[in-house]
């Protein structure tokens, strides 16, 4: 009985390893091939490989992945993935660009399990509701939605998922600024933050 059981194990074993070497590599590029079609959606042209020179930060305890996005040499944006776990249904992923001079470029949505017909609106596929980011300065716009005195329209009904969607971008824009030379990095920015990340 005991051979019976350790070959039963041994053999489910080596059909389970053998499943995850076979399928860990194309899951892996498929992986790579949504982060880098995300990284094209929310950035001018380049000409680099920006998933191949991903530099890693942590912010506010969050591991963040900045991906440089050069033309001939020089940044033309910076796509920065970012999460939060204050969505209403769970953590929302987003990339979101930004222009060289601060400014969002576009963002776009990797991941969330927001409700669909509310939540879900935050995606452009579903709403416009993320293009009012396109073109502001998180310097100047406040990043938070008008019910908790910030400048953006939230999603109606789906208030909390709004509030998620901000939070991200946020965090972005903190990455952002720690490339930024020190000198740079704005004490108004961060009285901002404090001051419009209530629920």
């Amino acid at each position: 009985m005991l051979l019976c059981l350790f070959a039963i194990t041994f053999v489910a074993s080596a059909l389970l390893g053998g499943a995850f070497v076979l399928t860990y590599e194309p899951i892996e590029a498929a992986k790579k091939n949504e982060i880098n079609a995300a990284i094209a959606r929310v950035v001018p042209t380049f000409d680099n490989t920006p998933s191949e020179e991903a530099i890693e930060r942590e912010i506010d305890g969050k591991k963040v992945k900045i991906y440089p996005a050069l033309q001939g040499g020089a940044p033309v944006g910076y796509a920065i993935e970012a999460s939060t776990s204050k969505g209403f249904s769970g953590t929302i992923v987003l990339m979101v660009g930004f222009l060289p001079d601060g400014s969002v470029c576009n963002t776009a949505v990797v991941s969330h399990a927001e409700t669909p017909g509310l939540g879900d609106k935050m995606d452009q596929k579903k709403s416009n509701f993320s293009l009012q980011f396109n073109g502001k300065n998180p310097d100047s716009f406040a990043l938070s939605v008008k019910k908790d005195g910030g400048d953006v329209d939230a999603i109606t009904a789906a208030t909390i998922s709004s509030r998620a969607f901000c939070d991200a971008v946020a965090l972005a824009h903190k990455a952002f600024l720690t490339l930024l030379p020190q000198t740079q990095g704005s004490a108004q920015q961060q009285q901002q933050y404090e001051g419009g990340s209530h629920e």
